[in-house]
Parts: C-alpha cells; sequence; structure tokens
C-alpha cells in the first residue's frame, strides 16, 4: 500500500509539472534522445517454468563476468517477459512492433490498448505502450503505464532506465539517480547508465562515486 502511495503522489506531482511541457508533446526533439533497453531482435527460446526461470536468470545477469556474457543472459530475460500462451497476443504484439519500426505510432498504440484489454497481466504491453508514450513526450501517460509494469515486475531494468530518464527530463535528478540506481542493481551491465549515475551523483550529492 505504501509503495502504491508513493506511486501515486509522484505521478500527481509529474501531471502537474507537465503542462510546461505540453507545447512539445509530439513534437521531434532537437537533442538525441538515450535509447532505451529493449528486446534484442532474435530471442532464444525458454523453459516453460516462467518464475523460476527468472529468479535464477536475475542472479546470472548480477553475476555475468562481462558485457557479453551478460547480453546472452539479457536476450533471455526479454524472451520470458515477451512470452505469452495467447497466439491472439503474440499477433497483436508483433503487428504493434511493425507499426514502431514504420513510424506508425498511434497504430502500434491502438494495438497495444488491444493486447492490454485482453491481457492487463501482461507486462511487455505495458512496457511498450510506456516507451511510445516517452517517445511523444507524453510523460504523464508514459509513468502510468511504467507504474502497471513494475507492480508486475519490480526487476524490469528497462521500466527503471525509461523512469529515471523522464525524471531526468523533468528536472527530477534525485529521482532520476534513484530510479537508475535501481535499474543498475538489477543488471549491473546496461549501457550508458553508470556514466548517467556518475554525473547524476555529483550533482545531486556533490561528490565522485
Amino acid at each position: 500500500m505504501a509503495k502504491r502511495s508513493s506511486w501515486a503522489i509522484l505521478l500527481a506531482a509529474v501531471v502537474i509539472s507537465i503542462p510546461h511541457l505540453a507545447s512539445a508533446q509530439g513534437e521531434p526533439r532537437t537533442a538525441v534522445r538515450p535509447k532505451l533497453p529493449e528486446a534484442p531482435s532474435k530471442l532464444p527460446k525458454v523453459g516453460a517454468d516462467r518464475t523460476k526461470g527468472l529468479d535464477f536468470l536475475f542472479g546470472a545477469l548480477k553475476a555475468a563476468p562481462d558485457d557479453v556474457s551478460a547480453k546472452h543472459v539479457e536476450a533471455r530475460i526479454w524472451a520470458i517477459w515477451l512470452q505469452t500462451p495467447s497466439d491472439t497476443v503474440a499477433l497483436l504484439m508483433s503487428r504493434s512492433k511493425a507499426a514502431m519500426d514504420a513510424r506508425q505510432a498511434e497504430v502500434a498504440l491502438k494495438l497495444l490498448d488491444s493486447v492490454i484489454k485482453l491481457r492487463p497481466d501482461y507486462v511487455e504491453a505495458w512496457n511498450r505502450r510506456a516507451t511510445i508514450y516517452y517517445l511523444q513526450n507524453d510523460y504523464g501517460r508514459s509513468l502510468a503505464d511504467i507504474q502497471q509494469v513494475l507492480t508486475r515486475e519490480p526487476r524490469h531494468f528497462g521500466a527503471l532506465a525509461g523512469l529515471g530518464m523522464i525524471m531526468q527530463d523533468l528536472g527530477e535528478e534525485k529521482r532520476a539517480l534513484d530510479a537508475f540506481r535501481k535499474a543498475l542493481e538489477v543488471n549491473p551491465h546496461l549501457e550508458k547508465v553508470p556514466e548517467l549515475v556518475k554525473t547524476l551523483t555529483e550533482k545531486v550529492e556533490g561528490r565522485d562515486i
């Protein structure tokens, strides 16, 4: 309950702060945006024991000796997150990815809306929709979807990194730092995030890490 209350307070604070960004929503940014962690194009096959598999893989991810090994483990985690017993959901997710690749964001959003109505417990539909909203600068909706992801999978390093990026964009550097640190705690091999943590730590805490 405390976790949900803190999220509600965070969302309310962000939504209040969003009007000054409203004119930017949907408009292309001049600066290059950091790339959110996403599933690789080729995913390995995964076993049936989903929960046990994830627990083992997150342990392996922390213990990975190098980035190459970590990427293999990451791919298996993404494969489990994307796994669904529903052929309909799998088809809609495939079409949403194709729409995103074709830069048809509104089509992708409608497809993901359908997935979420069919399977509200399916984490990757929320995560993918959060990503699209983030790219459209619609931070309120993106944050709401990130909440749904992290409620179902608190270890979702992609959603945690996305939360950090939104907080950084909004000037909430302490909250950005907290989110990036949580993402790194789960996955120490995330690209660019260690540099962001170092920069934000120096700003927020006034010292080197």
